[in-house]
């Protein structure tokens, strides 16, 4: 699984992109994908923070409880 990148890197390319950059351009100049850096800036926009999500954990515990009276029946 890959990591979230860096506080630090996300700040510069918010930095860039309030310094007149276009998102494309702060993609290119940080080495990140494009999409990385619109939906950073998105984020940004929206909520006024741009640390990562966590990432992981688990997904599919919350269908197994949805049954659990069947399940148990069974």
């Amino acid at each position: 699984m890959a990591r979230a990148l860096s506080l630090d890197l996300r700040e510069r390319v918010i930095a860039a992109m309030a310094a007149g950059a276009s998102c494309g351009q702060a993609a290119e100049r940080f080495g990140i994908a494009k999409a990385s850096a619109i939906r950073w800036h998105a984020g940004f926009r929206a909520e006024g923070g741009i640390a990562a999500e966590p990432m992981g954990g688990d997904r599919l515990s919350h269908r197994t409880e949805a049954h659990v009276a069947t399940i148990l029946q069974a």
